[in-house]
């Protein structure tokens, strides 16, 4: 037993002796350097071994101390690269004073896709888009960690601020060391503002402070009467019809905050909560205290709190002293002296102490009419003025304002990037910021404007960046524009009952190249890039309607200035059935028109350069054969007609946005005339026949349309139109005939029967071409006096008001929710006229407008007043439009 013992013994000892030589043992509390004669790296499988060694900073050769930092060192860049889940650094002593490492890792997998669950499919893609995650890169604790929190980040601005996110990871057995990653998202419920709260405010009632927070609001409620009813209950009536009982500003302010207390009915605001936009408020809400002269005001404390599901926000306010303005003087200017100054300015001594005023004065006034417009106007793009109290006084304050005008900035250089499709030489001439001319921030301004009225830029994001030079008084401009295709295509279809089949087909495109027509390699699908529009448009059912348009115009005709060519044509048929209720009987008569026109506009300097002034000269000609049904409408069967006319227009355009306008008006009166015959001539028209005194038509005709646009808050927009129109002829002689009258009623498309040679007027809320009144003409034909009725009216007027507000303004689809109201009608002659008799409509639409086909509408209105030949009120109607309908 002690012989085996022994031996035992013998072996262990040898074993151990062989392992000390192999891997002495370090003494830690004498640290002492090595020589690495190799580095090698256990674990890896997609990861370089020579890369990895390469990072921790060790190499063969180098001499490090055992302990020492050099390995604390290596680990830590290990670490940081967020490439493994476990890092250790071995060692093996290979003989005396030389070591060899061994980096004993594990890989962190990659991350092959990412699922959710707990939201909708539709929501899949919009919180897709707040990760950061990339699909094949390798998934960190700090990745995970961080596309967490940006879903919860998401969720709380959509109001769910009780949202919980856990993440869970699952291998992907298709793909080595990968992991599939899934998010379960629990929203919880949406908690919305029950009621905001307003502490320590004396001089403003809770309404109006309210009324403040833009983005903070509190959730619908309307408690009014159940609250009249428990004071009715119990208590007196007189403790709280007290309520109301002031005459004056006290009371009827009391009243109001009553009443907001108790009815809140915004439809259009969230009641949700998002922490970014509710510190803006405040800051809004501090805005508003230092424009009424409240200078110090602050908040002095705010807080939110649960009640129930939804919360509460209760903001403490420090109002301070309301304070006034006494001594305002100038230092600096040189170039415009105080008086001039003052006028701008235009605050008084005594007038309230209004901060935002003074800086809304003095740097940008929507209006124009501010202090740094008159410098920088004239060049002075290094102007800059600075307010400073320099005395405060009890309830007064000395403000001094000190003028820097600096030197007058000259532009050096103006660049264009973004117009990948559009010729540089298109944009040139629509600048008018050009080099060499003095700095101008009005002609800037106007630049962007005329950019964005082109159609061929997103309106939205046309970014000039003035560069200033202080060093050689020069300024750089930058042009950064996104193209958009505003090519438009239409293409429709429809069933018009007995008639069948109804199909368009139309192209526009705005942005054409004649120049480029024979260059193939320029056709996108056509050539573009001159700014030149070609319009192409048929319509047609087959062998009753058909319908061609064409026109073409150059905007810059010679290339040097802005006066616009208009050529173009049309042909229409409509033919008469010989069944009316049988589209496969014979056609007995018909119905044609062929027009052609052309036009030369140009841009105007005074009044203002908004002006335009076009004139065209235009033939028409009307062929009715044998047309019983439209003969019924035109006081003849078979006659021709012949139109030549002269029509001059002068409009003034200056909405900011052709898509979305939110400022601005456009307003045009078009006249159009045409020879008078019975005045030049000999021929007693009372012994002519009807079809003898219209073969040449004559009249003067007198469009006026304005339209106006106002910003109410936001991008809250309020659209106010008038309509008017009048024909008549020269004399008593011949009156204004059959054609070019005036027809009211729906969304102003021809509708069923494809009225042709008419004007067509929506009104909506009532029938297409509804508004048509009847006139009838007499003349002395084979003896005997003939009467002919003519539908068509000569003379109308319509109002319209529309509340607008956009859903999207995404330049791909901008689609924008209105609510109107409009009011007109037509008649056949003055003695009939009277503006007073309207037909009313009320209702809502929507506008959806793509770059490929334009503005398509549609819209409910009811008309209120008796539909023509009834005796009761219209009522509801759906119209749909393709195109912008102005009247």
């Amino acid at each position: 037993m002690k012989r085996h013992l022994l031996i035992i013994i013998s072996i262990l000892f040898s074993a151990y002796t062989l392992s000390a030589q192999i891997n002495p043992s370090l003494d830690y509390s004498k640290p002492r350097k090595y020589e690495i004669v190799e580095v090698v790296a256990n674990g890896l499988e997609y990861l370089d071994e020579g890369a990895v060694i390469a990072i921790t900073g060790i190499s063969k050769g180098d001499r490090i101390d055992i302990p020492g930092d050099d390995i604390s060192f290596a680990i830590k860049k290990m670490w940081r690269q967020g490439l493994f889940a476990d890092v250790t650094i071995k060692y093996e002593v290979v003989e005396e004073g030389k070591i060899k490492l061994i980096l004993e890792l594990t890989e962190r997998p990659r991350l092959t896709k990412y699922t959710f669950q707990g939201i909708k499919k539709s929501k899949i893609s919009e919180v897709s888009d707040e990760l950061s995650l990339v699909k094949g890169r390798i998934l960190t604790d700090a990745s995970v960690k961080n596309a967490e929190l940006n879903i919860i980040k998401y969720f709380k601005g959509k109001g769910y601020l009780n949202v919980e996110v856990k993440s869970t990871q699952k291998p992907d057995n298709l793909v080595g060391n990968g992991v599939e990653l899934i998010f379960d998202i629990d929203k919880k419920n949406k908690v919305k503002v029950a009621d905001i709260y307003i502490v320590g405010n004396e001089a403003f009632g809770d309404r109006r402070l309210k009324g403040r927070l833009k983005n903070t609001n509190e959730r619908l409620r309307f408690s009014l009467f159940e609250d009249l009813v428990s004071r009715a209950i119990h208590s007196k009536p007189k403790h709280w019809f007290q309520l109301f009982a002031q005459q004056d500003s006290v009371g009827l302010n009391r009243a109001l905050d009553y009443f907001g207390e108790h009815v809140n009915v915004n439809f259009f605001k969230s009641s949700k909560l998002v922490k970014a936009d509710y510190e803006e408020d405040k800051n809004t809400l501090i805005d508003f205290y230092n424009s009424r002269g409240y200078r110090d005001a602050e908040i002095s404390y705010d807080s939110i709190f649960t009640e129930g599901q939804d919360i509460s926000i209760e903001i403490g306010v420090d109002e301070g002293q309301k304070y006034y303005f006494r001594d305002i003087k100038w230092t600096g200017n040189f170039k415009y002296n105080d008086e001039v100054l003052s006028a701008v300015l235009n605050i008084d001594k005594g007038d309230v102490y209004n901060l935002e005023k003074i800086n809304r004065k003095l740097n940008y006034d929507p209006t124009g009419n501010d202090i740094s417009s008159i410098y920088m106007d004239n060049g002075y793009l290094f102007f800059n003025v600075t307010p400073v109290e320099v005395n405060v006084e009890q309830d007064s304050i000395d403000l001094e304002l000190r003028v820097y005008e600096g030197a007058q900035a000259t532009i050096n250089k103006v660049t264009i990037n973004g117009n990948t499709r559009t010729n540089d030489h298109v944009v040139l001439r629509e600048l008018r910021t050009i080099p060499g001319e003095k700095f101008s921030r009005k002609k800037l301004i106007r630049t962007q404007r005329e950019l964005s009225q082109l159609g061929y830029f997103n309106p939205e994001t046309v970014d000039p960046t003035p560069v200033p030079n202080p060093s050689d008084g020069t300024v750089d401009i930058n042009w950064e524009l996104e193209e958009v295709s505003n090519d438009q295509i239409q293409l429709s279809g429809g069933w018009g009952g007995f008639i069948g089949f109804v199909g368009s087909l139309g192209v526009t495109f705005n942005n054409f190249s004649l120049n480029n027509f024979l260059d193939f390699g320029n056709w996108d699908p056509l050539p573009v890039g001159d700014g030149q529009v070609l319009s192409l448009q048929f319509q047609a059912n087959g062998r009753q309607f058909q319908s061609y348009n064409f026109s073409f115009t150059e905007p810059w005709l010679g290339g040097k200035k802005p006066n616009a060519l208009t050529v173009g044509g049309s042909y229409s048929y409509q033919g008469d059935f010989v069944n009316f209720r049988d589209p496969r009987s014979g056609i007995s008569g018909s119905f044609r028109i062929f027009r052609g026109f052309v036009s030369l506009s140009r841009r105007l300097k005074w009044p203002d350069n908004y002006f335009t002034l076009a004139n065209s000269i235009e033939y028409s000609r009307y062929t009715l054969n044998n047309s019983q049904r439209i003969g019924f409408q035109l006081g003849c069967t078979t006659c021709e007609s012949n139109n030549i006319n002269f029509k001059t227009t002068i409009a003034r355009n200056s909405v900011d946005n052709p898509i979305y306008p939110r400022s601005g008006s456009n307003i045009s009166l078009a006249v159009s005339l045409t020879p008078p015959y019975s005045l030049l001539n000999n021929r007693n028209y009372d012994e002519l026949s009807f079809e003898e005194s219209i073969n040449f038509l004559e009249f003067n005709k007198w469009m006026f349309d304005a339209s106006f646009f106002n910003q109410v808050v936001g991008d809250l927009v309020v659209n106010t139109r008038a309509n008017f129109g009048i024909i008549s002829s020269y004399g008593d002689k011949v009156g204004v005939g059959p054609f070019e009258r005036f027809i009211l009623g729906g969304s102003g498309l021809a509708g069923q029967g494809f009225i042709l040679g008419s004007d067509i007027i929506a009104l909506r809320g009532y029938e297409d071409n509804s508004l048509r009144p009847t006139e009838t003409v007499s003349s002395f034909e084979n003896g005997s006096v003939n009467n002919r009725q003519i539908s068509g009216g000569t003379i109308y007027n319509k109002f319209v008001m529309e509340l607008r507000y956009p859903i999207s303004l995404n330049p791909s689809a901008t689609i924008f929710v209105l609510g109107f109201g409009e009011a007109g009608n037509t008649w056949t002659d003055f003695s009939e006229y009277n503006p007073y008799d309207l037909k009313r409509s009320a209702g809502v639409g929507a506008r959806i407008f793509m770059p490929a086909f334009g503005t398509i509408g549609i819209d409910w209105g009811y008309g209120f007043d008796n539909a023509p030949g009834t005796n009761r009120a219209s009522g509801g109607q759906i119209h749909f439009t393709i195109g912008n309908q102005q009247r």
